[in-house]
């Protein structure tokens, strides 16, 4: 089993005791119908699909782009494998924001031109009552194949270590898991850095 797989279970298993302990709307069933469609999704989207992805980049296309730079004499050229000289404890920060920065510009992009929306529209299809951990995987395969494509090969072509792309998957998981939960959390004066499950509700909300 893979290490994010672990990290998935425990944060599911985690949150889901937490909305179970203290929910922010009692009357909120937390066995509704279709719940099963969105452990389908979380299972394919988070794990599945992701896989796939990581396999086909790092055994098929990265190696045959490696060797295409070679080939030219352009290895070390557009800055291929900048980052791999740097320590972790600079890697994973610089990932970190990096990726947040890139995932907030491509969901801004998603709700702003017409014909990239559809693809996000399915993760807005949350009704009320259906706020919960579990719906944050709820994603078309497109949008997730979209996201992790221009988050991840950059950032990868830079030659940032696997452990800096694994910390950043862990931390993003367990940060949408809180956003959707049934939690009337705010983080106080961290709201300004971090979505809180009081704020990304009213996001929910917004449609289109």
């Amino acid at each position: 089993m893979s290490p994010y797989l672990y990290a998935l279970a425990v944060i599911s298993l985690l949150v889901a005791a937490l909305e179970w302990w203290r929910p922010w709307r009692p009357a909120q069933p937390q066995l509704r119908r279709w719940i099963w469609s969105d452990a389908l999704h979380l299972v394919f989207n988070a794990h599945f699909l992701g896989a796939i992805l990581y396999g086909l980049a790092f055994y098929h296309l990265l190696p045959h782009v490696d060797a295409w730079l070679a080939d030219r004499g352009w290895v070390g050229a557009l800055y291929h494998d900048a980052a791999s000289a740097w320590p972790l404890w600079i890697q994973i920060p610089v990932a970190l924001v990096a990726l947040d920065f890139v995932q907030w510009c491509v969901h801004n992009l998603l709700h702003r031109v017409p014909f990239l929306w559809p693809l996000h529209e399915v993760h807005h299809s949350v009704k009320d009552g259906e706020m919960d951990w579990i719906v944050a995987f709820r994603f078309q395969w497109s949008e997730v194949v979209l996201y992790k494509t221009v988050q991840f090969l950059p950032l990868a072509w830079f030659g940032f270590a696997p452990e800096a792309l694994l910390f950043h998957a862990v931390f993003g998981t367990l940060i949408g898991h809180l956003n959707h939960a049934n939690l009337a959390w705010g983080y106080g004066p961290l709201r300004y850095v971090f979505n809180s499950p009081r704020m990304h509700i009213w996001h929910h909300d917004y449609d289109g």
